[in-house]
């Protein structure tokens, strides 16, 4: 593992602080870009030194206020502990953390080899889960800000086509579930982000990719709140910033759908509202 530190000048605006676990994907990109124009300050996470560098002077000719990188594979979780130890302490007071790794293999491929197969699952749920599980205990601590990650539709169901990638994605959202249960009485966020197909290096070898929605589009998205619920409509990439502000109580519902490019969730499950209001049973029959 590489840790490397960059900085730039001082901008005077007030800041929120945002890790990026993933900071190459083709998502993340596209959001980052948005922040970076809002004059964020931003820490870098991904596996190639050469394009952090890149981004990194990509994102400051864009506005961002400043901009650390760390070179490290994510998948790695022997390497774990040293990222978040570096951010802690070149990057204190974080509030908002976005989780935007995975791969994609081939289905077949994984059908075949047991070793493809765990790795995909160590990328994708596992190296992920205990990501997560660091910086939200250090989130948790402090009683503030906002835990995201990026799952997929892909793991609502197992289909044939791609169920080892949709098994594992599927585990990161309900792992999700559980962390924002655990996390709601400290007043900390966690948004499970789903895209639909979206047009990245991961889906350029599938022969539909064409018909996928481009990155900034899905990055540009909102949510669309449903009849009696206050939620506003924003972009996704402020949908994420301004979650750990909102001390609104957390909305019983399922997630938010924008046809064909992605869902959000961000609410608790039903069941632990109504056992806190003591209006409706225990046990929720919505789903």
């Amino acid at each position: 593992m590489t840790i490397t530190m960059r900085s730039s000048t001082p901008h005077p605006v007030r800041m929120q602080r945002i890790v990026v676990l993933g900071a190459t994907s083709g998502l993340a990109l596209e959001i980052q870009r948005q922040l970076a124009r809002q004059g964020r300050e931003l820490l870098l996470v991904a596996r190639s030194p050469q394009r952090l560098s890149e981004l990194r002077s990509d994102l400051l000719a864009r506005g961002a206020k400043q901009v650390l990188t760390v070179a490290a594979d994510l998948a790695r979780i022997q390497h774990h502990a040293g990222i978040y130890d570096f951010v802690r302490h070149s990057f204190p007071n974080f509030d908002t953390v976005l989780l935007a790794y995975g791969t994609m293999e081939d289905q077949e491929d994984s059908e075949a080899s047991v070793d493809v197969l765990l790795d995909e699952l160590n990328v994708n749920f596992v190296s992920a889960a205990a990501l997560l599980t660091l910086f939200a205990a250090d989130l948790e601590q402090r009683r503030t800000g906002c835990l995201a990650a990026i799952t997929s539709v892909a793991g609502d169901r197992g289909r044939r086509s791609n169920y080892v990638y949709g098994s594992a994605k599927g585990a990161l959202s309900l792992f999700l579930q559980g962390l924002r249960s655990r996390l709601h009485p400290a007043s900390v966020k966690v948004i499970t982000i789903k895209p639909g197909p979206v047009q990245t290096s991961m889906t350029d070898h599938m022969a539909n990719s064409a018909r996928f929605a481009p990155p900034e589009r899905v990055a540009r998205a909102r949510r669309r709140p449903r009849p009696g619920t206050p939620l506003p409509r924003r972009p996704l990439h402020s949908m994420v910033l301004a979650a750990h502000h909102d001390r609104s109580p957390p909305p019983a519902r399922n997630p938010i759908q924008t046809p064909g490019l992605l869902s959000v969730e961000s609410g608790i499950p039903a069941r632990f509202v109504c056992r806190r209001s003591m209006v409706c049973p225990l046990r929720s029959s919505r789903r």
